[in-house]
């Protein structure tokens, strides 16, 4: 049978089990908190985002989950900087063209700040300026820094960005940090 482990990967944490890249000054990984071995990330999340992060001992399934073929949903929580409209939500909805390509459509809607949030260390910078808004994004690509790039192309530069769900799995009940197997 095979293992599945929803993990709610803090910020500033690598996707991965070791930092070859800088092994004299590593960074955290995902070493740190997975205490089961023979799993491994379904896709990746970067250093700088936290959320949902499924790993697996099944092959299968994460070419499953990651396959472009397979458009499997992931829904993303960004908090913006700036407080977009419906019509400068538009461009996401109906499909955005970036540097590599146009976007298939996402579903795109302005939410109420996370009530399960928690703190961010460091965290996020605040404008006295400037308001912020938090936006809900459900994409079924994975492309490299895909949602901090759509929404900068509308104008909207992501502040933290949060990946609540992946498939039917979400982050809910997981406090960051934390991990728990299921299935």
């Amino acid at each position: 049978m095979s293992r599945i482990i929803l993990f709610n990967k803090p910020f500033n944490v690598l996707s991965q089990f070791t930092d070859e890249r800088n092994a004299t000054n590593a960074r955290a990984t995902l070493k740190k908190y997975i205490t089961e071995t023979g799993v491994y990330p379904a896709g990746r999340l970067d250093r700088d985002s936290e959320g949902l992060l499924v790993l697996t001992d099944d092959g299968d399934l994460n070419h499953c989950l990651t396959h472009p073929k397979r458009k499997v949903s992931k829904t993303y929580w960004a908090q913006l900087e700036g407080i977009p409209t419906d019509t400068q939500l538009e461009p996401l909805r109906l499909g955005i063209e970036l540097n590599d390509g146009l976007c298939k459509p996402a579903r795109a809607n302005l939410i109420e700040a996370p009530w399960q949030l928690w703190h961010r260390v460091p965290p996020i910078r605040h404008r006295q300026n400037i308001p912020t808004s938090w936006l809900s994004l459900t994409i079924a690509e994975g492309r490299n820094r895909q949602v901090r790039r759509m929404c900068a192309a509308i104008g909207f530069p992501v502040l933290r960005l949060i990946r609540y769900r992946v498939a039917s799995w979400t982050i809910d009940g997981l406090e960051s940090g934390c991990w728990r197997a299921v299935g």
